[in-house]
């Protein structure tokens, strides 16, 4: 667990190249808006963690998943993210499950050439 408060917060830089791509051109953004956004999306992410924790031991389990964080999020009342939520679930399920496979043919490949070196 975090020592500090300040530990929970997320890293600034993230959150500023996050609001830079949501700005459209020619709008700058202060130091002090990037520190209030990057404090309020520390909260709404611990907010959102703290649901979904509530979910999982409702549920009798220790794990939490991403099918928890959207219920969570339905629950706190922020449905009309939930649908985008879960597309982008689904991509990264995906991207995880290529990424896998792609390494596991590379192992394959490597193992490969050894034997063929080895002959």
């Amino acid at each position: 667990m975090a020592e500090k408060l300040e530990d929970l917060n997320l890293p600034l830089t993230v959150v500023t190249r996050i609001v830079k791509e949501a700005l459209p051109d020619g709008v700058a953004i202060s130091k002090e808006a990037r520190t209030g956004l990057a404090k309020a999306a520390s909260v709404f992410v611990l907010y959102v963690t703290s649901a979904a924790t509530n979910i999982v031991k409702n549920n009798k389990r220790k794990a939490l998943t991403g099918q928890d964080v959207l219920e969570a999020m339905a629950d706190i009342e922020f449905d009309r993210f939930v649908e985008p939520l879960k597309d982008a679930l689904e991509q990264y399920k995906q991207v995880a499950f290529a990424k896998k496979q792609a390494s596991g043919k590379k192992k394959d490949e490597t193992e490969d050439v050894e034997m063929a070196e080895d002959e």
